[in-house]
């Protein structure tokens, strides 16, 4: 009695009616029940997955651990060339007599250079700038 509570009166239009006829057993279901199920399953997942609709859960799931590790490990090689500099800096900064004013105006040079060259600002570039302005003065 119990089996009766549970049963669901579906009444396809005969378009979706041929569709599970040549499809469920494409799919290797037992039965039209089994495969209903499973399109019903499929498309609920698909509706939780919410923004990401066109990739199922486990797809999505393995693409955010993916990019987890990938994030993690930029993180951490940003953190070491962040020390190396530091050091550099302090090195640099202890052999030489630098004022805060010449920071300022370095620190402005610097800044109009990466806007200048959106970032792409190299070591020959820089050396190539710093000729023409001593040959310029």
């Amino acid at each position: 009695m119990s089996d009766n509570k549970d049963r669901l009166t579906y009444r396809p239009e005969p378009e979706t009616k041929q569709k599970i006829e040549r499809w469920y057993q494409e799919d290797n279901c037992r039965s039209k029940n089994e495969f209903i199920e499973k399109a019903v399953n499929c498309y609920a997942d698909m509706l939780a997955a919410g923004e990401s609709a066109t990739l199922p859960r486990a797809v999505q799931s393995a693409i955010d651990s993916r990019l987890k590790l990938f994030e993690d490990r930029i993180v951490a090689l940003l953190y070491k060339q962040t020390v190396e500099m530091d050091m550099a800096m302090s090195i640099l900064l202890q052999s030489l007599n630098v004022s805060e004013e010449v920071l300022r105006q370095e620190r402005a040079k610097s800044i109009a250079a990466v806007k200048r060259t959106n970032g792409q600002l190299r070591l020959e570039q820089k050396l190539r700038e710093l000729e023409s302005e001593a040959w310029q003065c």
